[in-house]
């Protein structure tokens, strides 16, 4: 099979909790399945970006068995199939791994792209013709790729790319090559590495042939290989339930990034990591306080989702659609209501609110989860 006619697929990593969103964000709604920003779900969202470059046909999603059936319903014209659930998490490096013996299975080989189902992205047009750059840089074998954010702040919340000099560009997008992949570092690192011009957020989208990426992790990761073997071996067959429940728990729980892109750029084909930039005002949503800063037209606006009213109230952020809200002389505050739960909190400790599900969790409070 030529590396033109090899077919372009997508997989969506679509199993996370989104915990950070609580009350809205549950077990079988979590955020990648709510409308955070936009009038659609998030999934619907990253689904519909990849036309016409891939077709619902040709799209896959990973999740769990509590999203599953919503999943599918949200994925129109993606055969039911396609939305595959892991009987337990088991990390990126597994999950892409499961997504990659199907495409094998369906295909014998195919361009992935591998893309968070929960990111938001601002330039879609641009984001377009960046995904169709790193689809045709990743036909070519041996090739891994990776989108990577232009840092706009010493972030320590993500992981960093550093690269070498431009090689070259396809489809008008600049092609680097990869020097190696770094950890969330403490700010005065994070400063540095702003400063330099030569790191770039890693987003967790990647592209490359199911075949490289396999063999990779068979370098790799080999245990996990293996056992994805065993169960690629039932797929179709009546065997494949039974085979995946009792067989993926065994598999390694770690992230790709760890799993397979660090050790590659450290071996003698560390030549074939590409990094592209994709200036496409991307976001990962991490926090509600997140999803203020992308509605605020400007800083200091009180966004609300419903109706409301304020006096001497200023950045705050009311997410509140059924019910009128009031609110005086209060500042930077995060209000999210729901039938059965009210958060309130200041916008600077919104990355906290996973820890509210942690103590639900440990006190059994099943109905809020």
């Amino acid at each position: 099979m030529s590396a033109k006619s090899i077919p372009a697929c997508a997989v969506l990593l679509a199993g996370g909790r989104g915990t950070r969103f609580w009350p809205r964000s549950r077990m079988r709604t979590p955020k990648q399945l709510l409308n955070i920003v936009g009038n659609q779900s998030m999934l619907r969202q990253t689904a519909e970006r990849l036309h016409p470059l891939v077709a619902a046909r040709n799209l896959w999603a990973v999740t769990n068995l509590e999203q599953a059936a919503q999943v599918r319903r949200e994925l129109h014209g993606v055969p039911a199939s396609q939305v595959l659930a892991e009987p337990v998490g088991r990390n990126t490096a597994a999950a892409i791994g499961l997504g990659a013996i199907h495409l094998a299975h369906e295909h014998g080989d195919a361009v992935m792209a591998v893309l968070p189902a929960d990111s938001y992205i601002a330039d879609v047009p641009r984001y377009r013709a960046v995904l169709r750059a790193a689809l045709d840089l990743a036909r070519t074998e041996c090739n891994l790729v990776v989108l990577g954010i232009p840092p706009t702040r010493p972030e320590t919340g993500y992981g960093y790319i550093e690269h070498e000099k431009a090689l070259a560009r396809a489809h008008g997008v600049r092609a680097f090559r990869v020097k190696r992949f770094t950890e969330k570092p403490e700010l005065p690192q994070a400063r540095k590495y702003l400063a330099s011009g030569k790191y770039l957020w890693n987003a967790g989208m990647f592209f490359w042939r199911v075949s490289t990426f396999l063999a990779n992790l068979e370098k790799f990761l080999p245990r996990t290989h293996s056992a994805l073997e065993e169960i690629a071996r039932t797929i179709g067959t009546r065997k494949y339930p039974a085979t995946l429940r009792r067989i993926y728990p065994r598999l390694e729980n770690i992230s790709v990034d760890f799993a397979v892109m660090e050790p590659a750029t450290r071996t003698s084909g560390a030549k074939s990591i590409y990094v592209l930039p994709a200036k496409v005002g991307w976001s990962d949503i991490g926090s509600w306080a997140a999803v203020y800063e992308l509605l605020a037209p400007k800083p200091g606006t009180n966004v609300s989702a419903g109706a409301s009213f304020t006096i001497d109230a200023e950045g705050n952020f009311f997410w509140s659609p059924k019910k009128f809200v009031a609110a005086i002389g209060v500042r930077d505050l995060v209000l999210v209501e729901t039938d059965d739960a009210v958060l309130m909190c200041p916008r600077d400790r919104s990355q906290d609110v996973g820890k509210i599900v942690k103590w639900l969790e440990q006190k059994r409070k099943k109905e809020l989860l």
